[in-house]
């Protein structure tokens, strides 16, 4: 039987999703919730969905046993939680949740309810991050790690002509360590763990409040990592993890197809993985499996409850505040 998954949100990252549900054997795509039926009728249309729902009692009352969530951040938690309460296990998109406040509450709720809460963190799950583990012996003892993602929005434009889209909106939870910090921020925490000491970070806030890019110092015992994002520029420079015999590069954090190990003598040896070029497939499976499993207290819950505490720290010291933080004492 396949997983029957339903879909909150019709932006293009849910259509990522789609296309990956409908690239695996054992999930079927059968339902879209959208604030609007033309939305929602679009989306249907495009992945063959079934079921198009306006109302969101109705949605998550129909015979889907699993939701994806992917509406705005700040809309995170109250979907997460309804799903939870009508008994549909959750794969919520990245970040799982605004505040630690909200993923404890909600990992509270999946764990009393035997449901599965995931989040939807793409390399967390791409056999890329298997093979880096698998290599970096070959580089010795590691002693820097630089991650970069920096992504020039298709938004921005925008924005510079006063036109202020959700995306650039801090009411909606939104900030570049939310929306493309948090790869780099959940990569690092993957391969290195929780940091030794007190992380350092440094944000460009624009006018409005926004911040549009950042920069955070990862503490370890014998190496230091620094992340660096952006949502206001490009980055032309790979992710590189150094150690005293050579370096690892990655071409892109969130969804690697380049990664090569590279020897201090300048030998140079492509590092081979299961490259595949939409890989939300891989979180889908991943999901699947620990519902099939019933694995509730899985090794991703942890990860995730690091992450938000990196990111509630990188914004407390960075002033940037949403109102989902005075909701929660």
């Amino acid at each position: 039987m396949k997983l029957k998954l339903g879909f909150i949100g019709t932006n293009f990252v849910s259509d990522w999703m789609a296309d990956a549900a409908n690239a695996c054997e054992n999930i079927e795509a059968t339902a879209i919730f959208s604030r609007t039926k033309q939305n929602g009728d679009a989306f249907a249309a495009r992945h063959g969905i079934q079921k198009v729902y306006t109302d969101l009692e109705e949605f998550l009352s129909s015979n889907i046993e699993a939701v994806y969530v992917a509406s705005p951040n700040s809309l995170h938690f109250d979907h997460t939680m309804a799903a939870l309460a009508h008994g549909k296990h959750v794969l919520c998109e990245k970040p799982v949740s605004s505040n630690i406040h909200e993923f404890e509450e909600t990992a509270s709720a999946a764990k009393k309810n035997g449901l599965i809460l995931l989040e939807a963190m793409r390399p967390a799950f791409d056999p890329a991050l298997e093979s880096i583990k698998s290599a970096l012996p070959e580089i010795g003892t590691i002693r820097r790690a630089s991650f970069e993602f920096c992504q020039y929005s298709s938004r921005y434009d925008k924005f510079l002509d006063g036109d202020i889209l959700r995306a650039f909106n801090p009411s909606f939870s939104n900030a570049a360590v939310m929306d493309i910090g948090v790869y780099p921020v959940h990569f690092c925490l993957r391969l290195f763990g929780a940091p030794s000491g007190k992380i350092s970070s440094s944000s460009v806030i624009l006018p409005n409040g926004f911040e549009g890019c950042g920069t955070v110092i990862f503490p370890y015992e014998e190496m230091v990592a620094s992340i660096s994002y952006s949502k206001i520029c490009d980055s032309v420079s790979p992710s590189v993890i150094t150690g005293e015999k050579g370096s690892i590069t990655i071409d892109k954090i969130s969804c690697p197809s380049n990664i090569e190990l590279i020897a201090r003598d300048g030998t140079r040896k492509a590092i081979t993985f299961g490259y595949k070029p939409n890989n939300m497939v891989f979180e889908l499976e991943e999901f699947a499996r620990l519902i099939d499993c019933n694995d509730i207290e899985n090794k991703h819950i942890e990860f995730s409850r690091m992450e938000i505490l990196i990111l509630d720290e990188i914004r407390a010291q960075n002033g940037i505040v949403f109102p989902s933080d005075f909701n929660n004492g």
